[in-house]
C-alpha cells in the first residue's frame, strides 16, 4: 500500500526525521491559509499522487509570494497530472501540499528497501539525488551506494560509518546522517514498510539534512497490525480492478499483454505466466483466486478479467485441492454466459472432482478449449488468440 508525501512525512516525523513545516490543502482558499501560517519568503506546492515525476511533469510549483501559492494550487488542483508512472491517462490531483522553501547546498539521495535476492534490508543512497536519480542508477551506478543490513545482527554504528563516508559527510552533518539512518531502519521495521525513500534529502546552507520529499510504501500483509496506517489508504490513487479484487480476497495485478489468466496459487500463477511467455504471447495480469474460491468469486475474476479491452484470450489453471474443479466449471460456465463471451478461452482442471468439471464445461454449449498439461493450455491459447486476430 502506497501513501501521499504528506502523510509519509508525517510518520516520519514522528521518528525524528527532519522535515519542512508543511500542510495539506483541498481548495484553493485553505492553500491561502496555510501560506497564511507558514510565514516566510518562498514557498513549493505540491500536488499529491501516487506516482513519481510530478517534478518533471509540473506539479511541484516554487511560490515567491502568497499570491503565487493561491495561483499555483488553483492550477493544480482538479487537474490530471501525466507522469511516466500514471499513463497516459494521467492521475487527478485532489490536494496539493503547501511547505516552506529552502536553502539547498546539495542533494542527496536516501532509500531504505526490502532486497529480495539477499533477504534482508538494503539502504541505498547517493550523492546525486533529485529528479535525475533514476538516470543515474542507470547510467552511473558506481555512483549508488547500497548497503545490505544483516537480518540476525540488524542495524549496527558500522553501517553509518559507511554511508557516511561513502557520501563524503562530515562534522554535524555527518552526525545527523548516523541518526537520520538508525531513524529510518527502526521506522521501517516497525510500521512493516517495504519503501522509505528520501529524495531529495537536502544538506542545507547551514549544514543541516531535511527531508525535501519521502515516499513509503507497506507490505499488505502487515497491515491487520496497524490500523493507523490501513486508514491512511486512498482508494482513489489505486486500480479499481485490483481494489476490487482485494475486498473479494484476491490477488490482481493488470499487466500490459493480452492473454487474462485465472489460476488458484500464487506460485502456479506466475508459472502460468511463464508459460505463457514462452509461447511467444504476453500475460494481461496476475490472478490468484485462492486456494478455497466459491463459484461466485470465480464469476467476479471472470468479469474482473475481462472488463481489460485488451484481453485477447483467457487462459485458465485451476489445480483442485481445497478448490474443488466442478465448483470453478460452474462458475466459468455461468460468467462466461453472463457476460457473452467473445474471445477464445482455455481451461485446464486437473484434481479434486476433475472428471465432474471437464464434463460441466463438455456440457455447457460453450466453445471451451481443453488442456490437460500446462504447456498444452499455453500453446493453444496462443494459438487461439493468433488465428482469432
Amino acid at each position: 500500500m502506497n501513501i501521499h508525501e504528506y502523510q509519509a512525512k508525517s510518520i516520519l516525523t514522528g521518528y525524528g526525521v527532519p522535515v519542512m513545516r508543511g500542510k495539506v490543502a483541498y481548495t484553493v482558499e485553505e492553500a491561502a491559509k496555510v501560506a497564511l501560517e507558514l510565514e516566510g519568503t518562498l514557498w513549493v506546492v505540491k500536488a499529491q499522487i501516487h506516482a513519481g515525476g510530478r517534478g518533471k511533469a509540473g506539479g511541484i510549483i516554487l511560490c515567491h509570494t502568497k499570491e503565487e501559492v493561491s495561483k499555483a494550487a488553483q492550477h493544480l488542483l482538479g487537474k490530471r497530472l501525466i507522469t511516466h508512472q500514471t499513463g497516459s491517462k494521467g492521475q487527478e490531483i485532489k490536494c496539493v501540499y503547501i511547505e516552506e522553501g529552502c536553502d539547498i547546498a546539495q542533494e542527496l539521495y536516501l532509500s531504505v528497501v526490502v532486497d529480495r535476492n539477499n533477504q534482508c534490508l538494503t539502504f541505498i543512497a547517493s550523492t546525486k539525488g533529485g529528479v535525475d536519480i533514476e538516470e543515474v542508477s542507470q547510467k552511473s551506478p558506481a555512483q549508488m551506494i547500497t548497503l545490505s543490513i544483516d537480518p540476525l545482527s540488524g542495524y549496527q554504528p558500522f553501517h553509518a560509518r559507511k554511508l557516511v563516508y561513502g557520501l563524503g559527510l562530515a562534522g554535524k552533518t555527518a552526525q545527523q546522517m548516523t541518526k537520520l539512518a538508525q531513524d529510518l531502519y527502526q521506522c521501517f521495521k516497525s510500521l512493516d514498510a517495504s519503501l522509505i525513500e528520501l529524495n531529495p534529502l537536502a544538506i542545507t546552507k547551514n549544514q543541516n539534512l531535511v527531508t525535501l520529499d519521502a515516499k513509503m510504501a507497506f507490505d499488505d500483509n502487515g497491515l491487520f497490525r496497524h490500523p493507523e496506517i490501513e486508514h491512511m489508504r486512498d482508494e482513489d490513487e489505486e486500480d479499481s480492478a485490483e481494489l476490487k479484487a482485494t475486498r473479494q480476497g484476491m490477488s490482481y495485478v493488470k499487466l500490459d499483454g493480452n492473454i487474462g489468466c485465472m489460476v488458484n496459487g500464487a506460485g502456479l500463477a506466475m508459472a502460468t505466466m511463464d508459460i505463457i511467455k514462452l509461447q511467444g504471447a504476453q500475460p494481461a495480469n496476475f490472478l490468484d483466486v485462492g486456494g478455497g474460491a466459491s463459484r461466485d468469486k470465480v464469476i467476479t475474476a471472470f468479469k474482473l478479467i475481462l472488463a481489460d479491452a485488451r484481453v485477447e484470450g483467457i487462459l485458465i489453471n485451476i489445480f483442485g485441492g481445497i478448490m474443488h474443479c466442478d465448483v470453478i466449471a460452474e462458475g466459468i460456465v455461468c460468467a462466461a454466459k453472463e457476460v457473452q463471451l467473445t474471445v477464445p478461452m482455455v481451461v485446464r482442471l486437473q484434481g479434486t472432482n476433475e472428471k465432474e468439471g471437464k464434463k460441466i464445461l463438455a456440457d455447457s454449449g460453450l466453445s471451451i478449449i481443453s488442456a490437460d498439461t500446462l504447456s498444452e493450455a499455453a500453446i493453444k491459447v496462443a494459438k487461439a488468440v493468433r488465428e482469432a486476430v
